[in-house]
């Protein structure tokens, strides 16, 4: 579908001005970095092993301090799985795991802010709980195991979701009271594993924009460079476990917000096929279509927490995923595309994370004798039309889907984006810019019915290209983001980048981001891993692969 003469001008004026203001904002972070003294570096913690302290040693003392300090105690090293085995086979108190995880938040928290919320007290209390438990000796490991496979395991939980006792914002002020009194349906089943919360991390403004920041909690920092952003929505949590301030964490994603987080802060997060697990008990709730575009899944450092994870907070809608199925990789189809083909609205992909995708392909041909197909699919340059005009699809009573603008509100007062613009430029606005920007455009952009349907047309098109590409034997691999994680602010530039990931929402697809090492700069690489509807092993045995090959997450501090 051709671009009408309005869309290229609008997208020629938005690239101009894109420009303009990351040379503006570029300016004034140098301006302000010179100004500002360096930050000194936070003590170290404990005396790691040999092999943990080689592996998050930190890099030359002479790099500008922009990074959290390394974790140095073993505890903080370990995968979820096997901190519960530890556990279970008390070769370590549960105590101990629950103060080392505490003690490594309050060391890293202050310069990261993406704990916004905790629940120390009660998390020890647990902890102490768990300790009886074990000491009484009614059960034995294996019946523990699959009992409580996370027993004892530490867990953060996005803010979005309920978690009893915890705030339930989303980083509206309006809801600042606002205290859950329940869980949400993956917390309430990751709880009954076993796991322990820590408390609840941070998000963008009804989690609608990708970096994570509001007037509640304020902005959250990414630990490989406190001068850039986390992603959103889910960046608090990506951040939390990047820094190893937890080992597993709960996201949600109906644009890219598990997997943005992941790629931004190097670790490995899952959007699962769509329908798979259950979404109650987050604000603001999916309704009407969007239903079908927003999941929730895992968040995480390692890959052997990825699938213990995702069958947990299924329960019995894992049948319909084939995760007992044994996967071989060498009797796999990839496929790979380098970018979406050109979109106006959306950054060209930076050279490193086109080097990055290019070494996956070449390591698969080398090493598993793969043939991955280069495919160009034209209608992925039209990703970002395609997602916006789903996502603002009707009932199927013909009703309109609630607004942004009707969401800010909360049922409370009207809220006017263009009053409340006036108001953030003098600082009196309770919303932020990309939220009062977000009720502007959905009140002045709109496409014709003409074009609705040509879109919607374009998305069926697309997903039945896809599933006949992938069948039930395909991997295709694509970039995560157009460029590495930008600085703080920068996203205001070039607002569409999340394109590269929405598309794979509208389309129901099982995705896996997995990082692929760190940049020049020393900041997280990544791919996605786009598997078939309901092949969710697939893109989780290759994200294993890859862990293996390329390194997985890497420790902030030897940046």
């Amino acid at each position: 579908m051709a671009l009408s003469g309005a869309e290229r001008y609008a997208a020629r004026l938005l690239r101009w001005l894109s420009r303009a203001f990351l040379v503006l904002l570029g300016l004034l972070l140098r301006a302000s970095s010179l100004a500002a003294p360096a930050a000194p570096s936070p003590p170290a913690l404990g005396s790691p092993p040999a092999a943990a302290a080689a592996a998050c040693a930190p890099s030359s003392a002479s790099r500008k301090a922009r990074c959290v300090p390394a974790p140095t105690q073993e505890l903080l090293l370990l995968p979820g799985v096997e901190l519960a085995r530890r556990i279970r086979s008390k070769e370590v108190t549960c105590i101990n795991v629950i103060e080392t995880y505490i003690g490594r938040i309050k060391e890293v928290n202050p310069l990261i802010n993406a704990l916004v919320k905790d629940r120390f007290e009660a998390a020890l209390q647990e902890a102490h709980q768990v300790d009886k438990l074990l000491s009484e000796g009614h059960d034995d490991e294996e019946s523990l195991r699959e009992k409580f496979p996370y027993l004892g395991v530490p867990i953060t939980i996005k803010e979005a979701f309920e978690l009893q006792g915890m705030p339930n914002t989303s980083g509206l002020v309006n809801r600042r009271h606002i205290i859950s009194t329940m869980d949400a349906t993956v917390v309430s089943r990751l709880k009954q594993a076993g796991a322990i919360p820590l408390g609840v991390t941070n998000c963008s403004e009804l989690c609608m924009w990708y970096e994570s920041s509001n007037l509640i909690y304020g902005r959250s920092k990414n630990p490989y460079d406190l001068e850039r952003i986390v992603g959103g929505s889910s960046g608090g949590e990506g951040c939390i476990l990047a820094a190893a301030g937890s080992v597993i964490g709960v996201g949600s994603d109906i644009g890219g917000s598990i997997r943005m987080p992941a790629f931004f802060n190097g670790i490995f997060g899952h959007k699962p096929s769509t329908g798979v697990v259950p979404n109650e008990g987050q604000f603001p709730s999916a309704v009407g279509i969007r239903k079908k575009f927003l999941c929730t899944g895992p968040m995480c450092r390692y890959t052997e927490d990825l699938e213990p994870m995702l069958r947990i907070m299924a329960g019995s809608g894992v049948a319909k995923l084939k995760l007992d199925e044994k996967v071989s990789l060498q009797k796999l189809k990839f496929y790979f595309m380098e970018h979406d083909g050109g979109s106006l609205f959306v950054s060209p992909v930076d050279k490193e994370m086109l080097q990055a995708l290019r070494k996956v392909v070449e390591n698969l041909e080398t090493k598993l004798g793969a043939e991955v197909q280069h495919v160009s699919i034209s209608k992925m340059k039209y990703a970002l039309q395609i997602w916006s005009v789903m996502m603002s699809g009707n009932f199927s009573d013909g009703q309109k889907i609630p607004n942004f603008t009707d969401l800010l509100g909360d049922h409370g007062k009207p809220v006017w984006p263009s009053w409340e613009l006036l108001k953030w430029t003098v600082g009196r606005s309770s919303h932020t810019l990309p939220a009062i920007a977000l009720g502007l455009t959905e009140k002045f952009v709109n496409y014709s019915p003409k074009v609705n349907t040509k879109l919607e047309g374009m998305a069926r098109s697309l997903q039945a290209e896809m599933v006949d590409l992938l069948k039930d034997d395909g991997i295709f691999l694509y970039p995560s983001h157009p460029i590495v994680a930008p600085r703080h602010h920068e996203p205001l530039g070039m607002p569409f980048n999340f394109a590269y990931t929405a598309i794979f929402n509208i389309l129901g697809l099982p995705v896996t981001q997995c990082p692929l090492g760190l940049s020049r700069e020393g900041l997280p690489l990544g791919i996605q891993v786009v598997a078939g509807a309901n092949n969710d092993h697939l893109s989780l045995a290759m994200a294993r692969y890859l862990e293996k090959e390329f390194g997985g997450w890497v420790c902030p501090g030897r940046c």
